[in-house]
């Protein structure tokens, strides 16, 4: 297959780039508008096979309406409505308003109901709830009524309006972003490459990979309901890795050019190397960011569908196009670079490595690698204890910035209403028409369930024998106690639905539960294969999963300082909501679990490159340290900046994304692979490279290699081709 590559891009360079150019506007003309295509809903963040899921579309069929009140209007009041009438008819013009506007389905208010649990503490607020026919219909009434209702001091939010805002802010903060990443990108890449032309590909290699994916995204939606969310993922890891296989392909290129090799004998020998590492790296982070298809969640499966489709656009964009495009410039590609980072550049190419900065580092590292990885544990460790008081919470308006209309109207219900009306138990009954009295039977036993911490609300007949309960809460539905709650009202009976917010969030936690065995071993699976299929060390690959295990444990301890503790809040610019996503934490382990490999495999492959070439593993690790530390570190701040410009955004997941995985690749990129990998490698010796006789053969059978030879049965490690960058 490398060698292959290798003729195209050789004696069909200029055809394969012309192609390339008209497969990039197509995908640009088709894709691009996926961004405003995909939406998000409420629903992305529930298993649809989940009681509270089935709880909302047995409510839908039975009345043909929302089972949600997806609009809350607070609305302010000169004396306590509860004494005076006339004080309510503020909430009444809100509700008739509220009527008029088109997809109205039915409305919930104080004047007509007397429902207690619409009036706060003291009397002045009253909350007018109303049901849409669709979030869409939620968001333009309430878009059409702010005006209208302007100086009145009405606010208007609720969960329909939320997400609509969400989706209107997810796709400004994209654009925000990539207005942001851009220009750093191209002047951290001109400073990495030395170079204006050089340092141009990487991020035409990242938009590539992304317009692909868009247009496979777009596709895809057709047959399978796409977040939105997984635009943001696409962007940040397409810019990213393709950063990171353009530099790897692009310096190991320029390495053999400075060795002597013409241009098209230097694409052949680094496709043969950097760019068997980079195949291998897009395969293992495609087949690590799948993993989230066992998610029934539509936000995780969403990602793991985008992630792993620009992962393996991103690796091809890299093989195909980038080397058909460096044959083209031939000499050009260091067109428009100072003529003094030329010299350094050739300098550094050429220049003996034990002179290098990572050769010496990791020397000394070698000289007491058991009390170096000792104290590089402990103190990874440390940073990491902070998980162990992880603290969950749903995504709702609280993820929305403090400015947000819809925020505000949450936070002032929580604040000053007894019970959010928008944010009932509801129990799901099946009973005939005439069943009032054993449904009222029913009610009452879930009132003592509830204890204090809910008060029954109202029960009614929906239609086609379905009967609707309802309980109000007391306090967030995130709550332990309303956690607990719902678990004990599923056990009155084996026939009821128990639906709600607070139960939605108990079934989001137990689906994210019951999956997560099976993508971890996915993860573990195709993370440890592929590294000993590259490596032909069964040691290697336990290496790696505990490094990446101890990188993912140490982001989630600093995102616990940060987002749960709310240090740096003001500087970030957010407001802490007391914990952290649940489904979005899934996405970011697994990213940065993918990111670690990817790191990993760059480095074991120079490393293995040094080793099948006579060095002892010592040597080898500083060789391969010293001819991948500098790229690697690049790498990972390029990848940073692209992906850490989502701590700009206004969504508090989308920010926590951003913030954790940057914080993960540095930590790793830097600390782990120059000093625990090194440490650790260097205490084992030869024993890095042990596998079982049975892997052994196994490996010589169907191990990942172009040419060489097979390893003398004597020794524990496979002497294939180079395989580094």
């Amino acid at each position: 297959m490398i060698a292959r590559l290798s003729d195209l891009a050789a004696h069909h360079a200029r055809r394969v780039v012309i192609g390339a150019g008209i497969v990039f506007l197509l995908a640009a003309l088709i894709g691009v508008p996926v961004t405003s295509i995909l939406k998000s809903e409420s629903s992305d963040f529930q298993d649809p096979a989940s009681q509270s899921q089935r709880a909302v579309r047995a409510i839908e069929r039975a009345t043909g309406q929302s089972a949600r009140f997806g609009v809350a209007a607070l609305v302010p009041s000169a004396a306590d409505v509860r004494a005076d009438p006339a004080a309510a008819r503020s909430a009444l013009r809100v509700a008739a308003l509220l009527e008029g506007r088109p997809g109205f389905q039915r409305v919930l208010d104080y004047p007509a109901t007397h429902l207690q649990e619409l009036v706060s503490r003291d009397g002045r607020q009253t909350l007018v709830l109303a049901a849409f026919a669709s979030r869409e219909r939620s968001a333009e009434a309430v878009k059409h009524l702010r005006p209208e209702l302007a100086g009145s001091g009405v606010r208007l939010g609720g969960e329909d309006v939320a997400s609509s805002e969400i989706n209107e802010r997810t796709t400004s903060d994209l654009k925000r972003a990539e207005l942001l990443a851009f220009p750093i990108l191209l002047l951290l890449s001109f400073w990495v490459f030395r170079g204006l032309i050089a340092a141009a590909l990487p991020l035409l290699v990242g938009g590539f990979a992304i317009v692909i994916t868009f247009l496979l995204l777009r596709l895809i939606d057709q047959f399978a309901g796409l977040s939105i969310f997984a635009v943001n993922l696409v962007t940040g890891m397409g810019l990213g890795l393709g950063i990171d296989y353009s530099l790897f392909v692009l310096s190991r290129y320029r390495e053999e050019l400075a060795g002597g090799a013409d241009g098209r004998a230097a694409i052949a020998r680094t496709l043969q190397t950097a760019g068997r590492t980079v195949l291998y790296s897009s395969l293992t982070v495609a087949g690590a960011l799948a993993c989230m298809l066992v998610f029934p969640l539509r936000f995780l499966y969403s990602m793991g569908v985008g992630g792993a489709l620009v992962a393996l656009s991103a690796g091809a964009v890299s093989l195909i196009v980038l080397p058909a495009v460096l044959i083209v410039l031939g000499p050009r590609i260091n067109a428009l670079a100072p003529a003094w980072m030329q010299r350094n550049l050739a300098q550094a190419s050429q220049s003996a490595t034990e002179r290098g900065v990572w050769f010496r580092l990791a020397r000394a590292v070698m000289r007491r690698p058991g009390l170096i990885a000792l104290v590089t544990a402990v103190a990874l460790l440390a940073l990491a204890s902070p998980a162990l008081r992880l603290e969950l919470t749903p995504a709702d308006a609280q993820v929305l910035p403090a400015s947000s209309p819809a925020r505000q109207v949450a936070e002032a219900i929580t604040r000053d209403f007894a019970v959010d009306g928008s944010q009932t138990i509801t129990i799901v009954a099946h009973a005939p028409a005439g069943g009032a009295q054993t449904v009222a039977a029913l009610a009452q036993r879930a009132q003592l369930s509830a204890g204090g911490q809910a008060s029954l609300g109202f029960s009614h007949y929906l239609g086609r024998g379905v009967w609707e309960i309802e309980l109000l809460p007391h306090g967030l539905e995130g709550a332990h106690a309303n956690q607990a709650l719902v678990k004990r009202l599923r056990t009155l009976a084996p026939t009821l639905l128990v639906g709600g917010a607070s139960a939605g969030f108990v079934d989001q936690k137990a689906a994210i539960t019951a999956h997560t065995p099976l993508a971890l071993a996915i993860l573990v699976l195709v993370t440890g294969g592929f590294l000993f299929l590259m490596t032909g060390s069964l040691v290697l690959p336990l290496l790696a999963l505990a490094m990446n295990l101890l990188t993912v444990a140490v982001g989630a301890g600093l995102l616990v300082l940060i987002f749960q503790d709310g240090h740096f809040s003001r500087l970030l610019g957010f407001s802490p909501i007391g914990g952290l996503e649940e489904s979005n934490l899934v996405l970011l382990f697994v990213v940065a679990f993918a990111l670690s490999t990817d790191y990993g495999v760059f480095l074991f492959a120079r490393i293995k490159e040094a080793h099948d070439d006579g060095r002892e593993t010592r040597d080898a690790v500083a060789y391969g340290l010293e001819r991948t530390g500098r790229l690697v570190t690049a790498a990972a701040l390029l990848f940073c900046v692209a992906i850490g410009a989502f701590a700009t955004s206004h969504i508090f997941f989308v920010k926590q994304l951003g913030v954790g995985a940057a914080l993960a690749v540095a930590i790793d990129a830097t600390v782990v692979r120059a000093l625990l990998v090194p440490a650790l490698m260097g205490r084992l010796g030869e024993r890095t490279w042990w596998a079982p006789r049975p892997l052994r053969r196994l490996h010589a059978r169907i191990g990942l290699r172009e040419g060489g030879s097979a390893p003398p049965a004597t020794r524990m490690r496979p002497a294939t081709g180079g395989t580094g960058p």
